[in-house]
């Protein structure tokens, strides 16, 4: 997808937008500009790609616009660039969950480099969210009876274990199971657990105890 090689340079100075807008253009790469924060904020939703943001900007600096986007859900790998002196601001934004920074000056291999490294983590990142969110859709397909049956099914316990504990027969039981693995498309234990997971990371979810909980449990 080439949303996703799409490089998103904010910088208040024109020079250092044009400068970096030529570099990346001719690799081969997409690239946005925006003279502040905000108006990248305006257009963020749905954006793709990854984020090369100056730290230090009226308004909102690069810390700042870091935060919002962690607060929208928005995970964009993002690279700040600092001068001469900001190492401890390039350390916070990188506590923040920045993936990297450069030093002004840099060398154009330096800046590329870390471009592909954030673009390659942007891809990886898109495609766990795409694996997430397809979970939870299966998820959210199951009424709240085997949802309980997923429950205690994924702690390991056997039909007549979650018979007992679900006031049911063995048989309702095993119908239960089998409508689960249908909906939730999986062949095997070991699928469904991975499933649960990353509908979990999706959110909203709750917390499913598996069975490698409840053995540290025991």
């Amino acid at each position: 997808m080439a949303a996703l090689r799409t490089i998103h340079v904010v910088d208040d100075d024109e020079a250092v937008r044009d400068s970096l807008r030529t570099l990346l253009e001719s690799s081969g790469l997409a690239v946005h500009t925006y003279p502040s924060a905000a108006l990248f904020l305006e257009a963020a939703p749905g954006i793709l790609g990854c984020v090369l943001t100056d730290v230090r900007m009226p308004d909102m600096d690069g810390l700042a616009l870091q935060r919002r986007l962690n607060e929208r859900g928005l995970h964009l790998p993002v690279i700040v660039m600092t001068g001469q002196g900001d190492i401890a601001v390039a350390v916070r934004a990188m506590k923040a969950g920045a993936l990297d920074f450069l030093e002004k000056p840099f060398h154009d291999d330096d800046l590329l480099a870390a471009v592909e490294r954030a673009l390659a983590e942007g891809e990886r990142r898109q495609a766990r969210e795409e694996i997430s969110g397809e979970a939870a859709r299966r998820m959210a397909a199951l009424t709240a009876r085997e949802r309980e049956v997923l429950d205690l099914l994924v702690t390991g316990l056997p039909t007549k274990g979650i018979a007992n504990a679900l006031g049911a027969s063995p048989r309702t039981i095993e119908v239960h199971r089998a409508r689960v693995f249908e909906k939730l498309h999986a062949r095997s234990l070991p699928e469904l657990v991975r499933l649960v997971i990353a509908a979990g990371a999706e959110g909203g979810q709750g917390p499913v105890r598996t069975c490698h909980d409840v053995s540290r449990e025991t």
